[in-house]
């Protein structure tokens, strides 16, 4: 039975092309990128899938009125197995993110052109690569009359790129009798082209606008004012303490330790001969999930309180995201030894557990206790321009998808 399925997507190139170039005419953007939502994409998607005799969807549509339909879709198509009270869920994402610079694309990014093995095009890894792979399976399903062991589910959700609030998060919170505490969840939206990146832990995630006031005057009477640049300097060449604060390493992430980067710096004044009265810089901190990040937030604003101390200016803290890690996936879960398993079956290599210093739609689920694997097997070109995947690769994922379901 595995081994039919198997063969039929090998014979699926043509399929990966075509589900491509009707996926990638449709930009799917959310209001917050400047778009209309993901309404036409899931249309389009419901009637490929339909053309494949498969279920029709159940929706779960999150209230948006920013979009025309009033909406933001999201779609959980289910293939009943002999055991009907467990699922492997496929989820991935319908939205994409603008195209960018034009003058930086080869080829119109809403027209799909093929060289080869590689699809260029707007969102064809981000993250169509993930909802052609899934669907390939489905199809296989379909075409040979095949009953899996447990329910094939996929779920196609809104607002990725954009937060979730209107995507995972929400089904999450709303579909009710959806999940049950024994599927298995796959998010094939993160991975390396070696296949070898099973993520199954993020960090923690803050961003931090940091204010200083001085007093503003002209530069040959420093005396009149307060530099808030100078006190910004002091206080950026502070931030490196953090990792005294919070020294614990972890072997799953790389680098394994919490890191603490000041990046964005705002402009002051627009004059050499002026004293800027106020300055701002911001701090990306990526945090191991044992560490709560109020806790570090303390610890940034006590490092502050020497720099008031030490200067005479005043500084103010704006938390732009602050995003505490769930609880990472165990290595030992279901879902990660049958993803690693297949990984090892279809491309060989060495799979490994490991964390990532950014966050992902998995979290939505581990905060609710299900267990989940954010991976694919990926060119690692998402939200560049010439965006890229493969259909070999595609085809691939589809295989390790195949051999989860039926482990």
């Amino acid at each position: 039975m595995l081994d039919s399925l198997l063969s039929f997507l090998d014979s699926q190139r043509d399929a990966v092309i075509d589900l491509q170039r009707q996926l990638t005419a449709i930009p799917a953007l959310g209001p917050d990128n400047g778009g209309p939502g993901e309404r036409e994409k899931a249309d389009r998607l419901k009637i490929l899938l339909a053309a494949m005799g498969l279920p029709a969807p159940r929706e779960i549509n999150a209230p948006d009125p920013r979009v025309p339909c009033g909406h933001r879709p999201n779609l959980a198509v289910i293939m009943p197995g002999a055991d009907t009270s467990r699922t492997l869920w496929i989820i991935s994402h319908l939205d994409i993110v603008p195209p960018g610079d034009a003058a930086l694309w080869r080829t119109d990014p809403y027209v799909l052109t093929v060289e080869d093995d590689l699809l260029y095009g707007r969102g064809v890894e981000d993250n169509q690569q993930a909802v052609v792979s899934s669907v390939l399976l489905a199809k296989a399903l379909a075409a040979g009359h095949i009953t899996p062991p447990i329910n094939y589910g996929m779920l196609f959700v809104s607002d990725e790129e954009t937060g979730s609030k209107y995507g995972l998060d929400y089904v999450a919170a709303h579909a009710d009798g959806l999940f049950s505490p024994n599927d298995l969840f796959l998010v094939p939206d993160f991975g390396l082209p070696t296949s070898e990146m099973v993520e199954v832990a993020e960090k923690s995630m803050l961003w931090l606008k940091i204010t200083v006031n001085g007093r503003q005057c002209h530069a040959s009477t420093p005396e009149a004012g307060i530099n808030a640049l100078s006190a910004a300097a002091m206080f950026i060449l502070k931030i490196p303490k953090l990792h005294e604060k919070f020294p614990a390493k972890n072997s799953l992430f790389r680098p394994a330790n919490s890191t603490f980067e000041p990046t964005k710096k705002e402009a002051n004044v627009d004059n050499i001969n002026t004293i800027p009265g106020r300055d701002v810089f911001y701090v990306d901190c990526r945090v191991l999930p044992e560490y709560p990040l109020e806790a570090v937030v303390s610890a940034i604003r006590a490092l502050g309180d020497e720099v008031e101390a030490a200067s005479g200016v005043t500084i103010d803290y704006t938390v732009i995201q602050q995003e505490q890690a769930a609880a990472a996936t165990p290595e030992d879960a279901p879902i990660v030894q049958r993803v690693m398993a297949g990984i090892r079956a279809v491309y060989g290599g060495n799979p490994r557990p490991m964390g990532i210093g950014g966050g992902t739609v998995a979290a939505y689920l581990r905060r609710r206790g299900y267990p989940a694997v954010v991976w694919a097997t990926l060119e690692h070109n998402a939200h560049q321009p010439n965006e890229r995947s493969s259909i070999v690769k595609t085809i691939g994922d589809a295989k390790v998808m195949a051999r989860v379901l039926f482990a």
